[in-house]
C-alpha cells in the first residue's frame, strides 16, 4: 500500500476529496429530508386539528 501512495503521491489528496465530496452530499440529504419530513407532519397537524375543529362543534 505504501508503494502505491510512492507512486501516485496525489493520489491519498484524491481519495480524501472524495471522502469531503461524499460526506457534504450525505449531510445535505440528511439535513433536507429533515425538513421535508418537519412540513409534512406540519401539514397533517393542521390537516388533522381542522377536522377535528369542524367535527366537534356542538349540535343544536
Amino acid at each position: 500500500m505504501s508503494d502505491l501512495f510512492d507512486e501516485y503521491p496525489m493520489l491519498i489528496f484524491a481519495l480524501e476529496s472524495l471522502l469531503a465530496l461524499g460526506l457534504l452530499i450525505f449531510i445535505v440529504v440528511w439535513t433536507s429530508s429533515g425538513k421535508k419530513k418537519q412540513a409534512r407532519n406540519a401539514q397533517r397537524t393542521h390537516k388533522t386539528s381542522g377536522e377535528n375543529s369542524d367535527s366537534q362543534q356542538p349540535q343544536p
